[in-house]
């Protein structure tokens, strides 16, 4: 499998990422071991998590899906294997949230005690903070990769403007800059990601590692009317999918899978990773078939009329 660099770093990653966000989620820690063990086995090493995660699950505290993937790590003997990419800034508790200097430093060590390693390969800003200085932000991450905990840092969320702004701050100040971004972007949700964002990103060879690649399971097909959302954890995300462009996408991904013997999910991740500039998309799994299934999607080359049939189906409003 062809590694893909990761912005101007010396990160080397899977052209897919597997979505953490799923462990002590939907996937306990006997399934998540599973997963991970058939995702490594399988030639991939690039997994996304955050401090944060699975914080919305009744009961849990945040913190869960970081500690199941450390444990993996530790039990497993392979941290040189893996790229490690987590967050840092959503709200862990009252007062702990932001980029300030002072709280990233702290965050940094309960992420590095949750994943049992002494160090974090890419760091990322899980969304702007307007409160806090980009250079005192950035001066932080600078400490730490300087200390060795961190390898690299990324941008979750932003928009072209503050990505910009900081890009120059770092240029400026001698800092290091933000080696990827991490958007929403898939075949419904083009229209924030592409035009300025990648455009810049481009322009400035930034790694791009979209989540909700597969719009919350809705590019699957498994979800065609608002009954396939029942009892499913992340049904309610999906409706807002089931309009007029939701469908017709539906129907150019059955069309186009078929016509490559795939299923829609595998032609919604390839057309994803087709897409210049783009670095890794992040999808995640529940079991080892659906993990079977996405990650024989980059064995999947569309061509230029199936990746025209898409972009016209999934085409954005004007």
């Amino acid at each position: 499998m062809e590694m893909r660099r990761l912005g101007r770093s010396d990160l080397r990653v899977s052209p897919l990422c597997f979505g953490g966000n799923v462990f002590g989620w939907t996937v306990d820690e006997a399934t998540s071991f599973r997963l991970l063990d058939a995702f490594l086995d399988a030639g991939f090493n690039f997994i996304d998590t955050a401090d944060v995660y699975s914080a919305w699950k009744p009961g849990n505290r945040g913190g869960e899906s970081e500690t199941i993937l450390g444990k993996w790590m530790r039990e497993r003997g392979n941290r040189d294997r893996v790229v490690v990419a987590t967050k840092v800034g959503s709200e862990m508790g009252p007062g702990q949230k932001g980029l300030s200097a002072t709280y990233i430093r702290k965050a940094v060590e309960a992420s590095l005690r949750r994943l049992q390693t002494d160090r974090i390969d890419l760091y990322q800003s899980h969304q702007d903070d307007t409160g806090t200085p980009l250079e005192e932000t950035l001066r932080a991450y600078g400490d730490l990769i300087a200390a060795g905990k961190v390898r690299a840092i990324g941008a979750s969320n932003y928009e072209a403007k503050r990505l910009q702004e900081a890009l120059d701050v770092s240029a400026r100040s001698g800092l290091p800059r933000y080696e990827c971004l991490q958007p929403g972007y898939n075949l419904y949700d083009r229209a924030d990601y592409e035009g300025e964002l990648e455009a810049l990103c481009r322009e400035n060879e930034i790694g791009v590692i979209p989540y909700f690649a597969l719009a919350s399971g809705f590019l699957t097909g498994k979800y065609r009317s608002e009954a396939d959302m029942a009892g499913r954890a992340r049904g309610g995300r999906v409706a807002r999918y089931l309009d007029e462009r939701g469908f017709g996408i539906l129907a150019a991904l059955d069309a186009v899978a078929a016509e490559h013997g795939a299923t829609p999910a595998q032609v919604a991740l390839a057309w994803l990773m087709a897409r210049p500039g783009l670095t890794a998309p992040i999808a995640s799994a529940t079991a080892t078939e659906q993990l079977d299934e996405l990650v024989a999607s980059v064995e999947l080359m569309l061509d230029p009329a199936a990746i025209e049939r898409l972009n016209e189906a999934s085409r954005a409003p004007a």
